[in-house]
Protein backbone atom coordinates (compact mmCIF):
# COMPACT_ATOMS: atom_id res chain seq x y z
CA UNK A 1 0.00 0.00 0.00
CA UNK A 2 1.50 3.28 -0.68
CA UNK A 3 1.37 6.18 1.47
CA UNK A 4 -0.45 9.22 0.05
CA UNK A 5 2.25 12.16 -1.33
CA UNK A 6 1.54 15.27 1.35
CA UNK A 7 2.01 18.72 -1.05
CA UNK A 8 2.87 21.94 0.90
CA UNK A 9 0.48 24.42 -1.77
CA UNK A 10 0.76 27.70 0.68
CA UNK A 11 -0.23 28.49 3.72
CA UNK A 12 -2.96 29.43 5.37
CA UNK A 13 -2.27 32.58 6.68
CA UNK A 14 -2.13 32.77 10.89
CA UNK A 15 -5.56 34.35 12.20
CA UNK A 16 -5.11 37.19 15.24
CA UNK A 17 -4.78 35.66 18.26
CA UNK A 18 -8.25 36.67 20.83
CA UNK A 19 -7.60 36.95 24.24
CA UNK A 20 -10.70 36.38 26.16
CA UNK A 21 -9.47 38.33 29.22
CA UNK A 22 -8.00 41.76 26.93
CA UNK A 23 -11.00 44.09 25.43
CA UNK A 24 -10.72 44.08 21.55
CA UNK A 25 -8.71 46.82 19.68
CA UNK A 26 -11.16 47.25 17.25
CA UNK A 27 -15.03 46.97 16.34
CA UNK A 28 -17.26 45.98 18.87
CA UNK A 29 -17.95 43.12 21.21
CA UNK A 30 -20.55 41.32 22.76
CA UNK A 31 -20.20 40.68 26.78
CA UNK A 32 -22.12 38.44 28.42
CA UNK A 33 -22.03 38.29 31.94
CA UNK A 34 -18.57 40.32 32.11
CA UNK A 35 -16.76 38.18 29.64
CA UNK A 36 -16.24 39.16 26.15
CA UNK A 37 -17.88 36.84 23.99
CA UNK A 38 -18.31 37.65 19.75
CA UNK A 39 -16.62 40.44 17.88
CA UNK A 40 -18.28 42.17 15.13
CA UNK A 41 -17.51 45.45 12.74
CA UNK A 42 -20.51 47.26 13.19
CA UNK A 43 -22.17 48.37 16.92
CA UNK A 44 -25.75 46.92 14.66
CA UNK A 45 -24.65 43.85 14.16
CA UNK A 46 -23.50 43.50 17.42
CA UNK A 47 -26.70 44.35 19.31
CA UNK A 48 -28.80 42.25 16.71
CA UNK A 49 -26.43 39.43 18.40
CA UNK A 50 -26.72 40.66 22.19
CA UNK A 51 -30.59 41.02 21.90
CA UNK A 52 -31.07 37.41 20.10
CA UNK A 53 -29.14 35.94 23.31
CA UNK A 54 -31.40 38.23 25.60
CA UNK A 55 -34.45 36.75 23.90
CA UNK A 56 -33.47 33.67 24.21
CA UNK A 57 -31.95 34.00 27.84
CA UNK A 58 -33.50 36.83 30.08
CA UNK A 59 -31.25 36.00 32.64
CA UNK A 60 -28.06 37.38 31.10
CA UNK A 61 -26.78 40.83 30.95
CA UNK A 62 -25.56 41.76 27.91
CA UNK A 63 -23.30 44.52 26.81
CA UNK A 64 -22.02 45.70 24.05
CA UNK A 65 -18.59 47.22 23.76
CA UNK A 66 -17.33 49.57 21.59
CA UNK A 67 -13.45 49.45 21.30
CA UNK A 68 -12.80 52.84 19.83
CA UNK A 69 -14.29 54.78 22.29
CA UNK A 70 -13.83 51.71 24.95
CA UNK A 71 -17.53 52.33 26.06
CA UNK A 72 -19.83 49.93 27.50
CA UNK A 73 -23.28 49.60 26.77
CA UNK A 74 -26.39 47.57 28.79
CA UNK A 75 -29.18 46.06 26.65
CA UNK A 76 -31.59 45.89 28.65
Amino acid sequence: MKKPLLSIEEPEPKKKAVRADRPPTEGFATIVDGHFKSEFDTAEAAEVSGRKLKTAYPMLQVQVYDAALKVRTLLS
